[in-house]
């Protein structure tokens, strides 16, 4: 199965071609540029160095989130409008799943955060690839109250931890462990082994963005309502 993956859930934008486990070209960038303008000409160079053409394609997997609204609107959408015009399937993968899998091995508690803002975290707990707490959008000190009673060490990874370090080292102290920077991002490949080991191939029409949270525009247009102020 040849497999293109995208990833723009968060600040780093990737992609991946992959022929059943082998990875064949993996891409990310964290720079200065839009990932609406990273994401196609990335795909393009990926597909080009794996020496697979779009019609050899067999699905197009997608990051779908939690993560930045913007950035997995771009995502899902590019997956579907590649899906729809190669007639193939689309594969939704999980954000927190794929940056679990992204560390590596670790005997303990992996937890991956993303900064939700409003010193809110989308986290998640897995142990050896078996998670252990849903994703939830929770402020930091109840996410570390909910994972506290799963174990005794604990690696943290994801933009959510450095923004976050001082304080889960406050509450954990050195039961908190944290991830180097070439292993804190999440990788597209490692999303692409999760989409073939245990993704179900859907219809273009149905690839959906994970959404914890409403979008600050749909929260706005509600207050807007309540106040009487909306004229749309």
């Amino acid at each position: 199965m040849k497999l293109l993956v995208i990833d723009t859930s968060g600040p780093v934008c990737g992609v991946a071609v992959m022929e059943d486990r082998k990875v064949l070209c993996e891409y990310t960038a964290q720079n200065r540029n839009t990932h609406s303008a990273n994401l196609m000409p990335m795909a393009e160079a990926a597909l080009a160095s794996a020496g697979v053409t779009r019609e050899e394609l067999d699905a197009v997997a997608a990051v779908t989130g939690p993560g930045s609204f913007t950035g997995v609107r771009i995502g899902v959408a590019t997956a579907k409008g590649l899906a729809h015009g190669l007639g193939i399937p689309c594969i939704a993968v999980d954000a927190l799943e794929a940056l679990s899998r992204s560390a590596g091995s670790f005997d303990g508690i992996i937890c991956p955060i993303q900064d939700a803002r409003a010193g809110q975290v989308y986290g998640a707990a897995f142990r050896n690839g078996v998670r252990l707490l849903g994703d939830e959008p929770l402020k930091l000190g109840e996410f570390l109250a909910k994972i506290l009673p799963l174990g005794e060490r604990f690696l943290f990874l994801g933009d959510g931890m450095p923004v976050h370090r001082d304080g889960i080292r406050e509450i954990l102290g050195g039961k908190a462990e944290f991830a180097p920077p070439h292993l804190s991002y999440l990788r597209p490949s490692a999303a692409g082994l999760i989409a073939l080991e245990s993704g179900t191939p859907t219809d273009y029409l149905n690839l959906q963005a994970t959404y914890l949270r409403p979008p600050n525009a749909q929260k706005n247009k509600k207050l807007l309502e309540a106040m009487g102020m909306d004229r749309a």
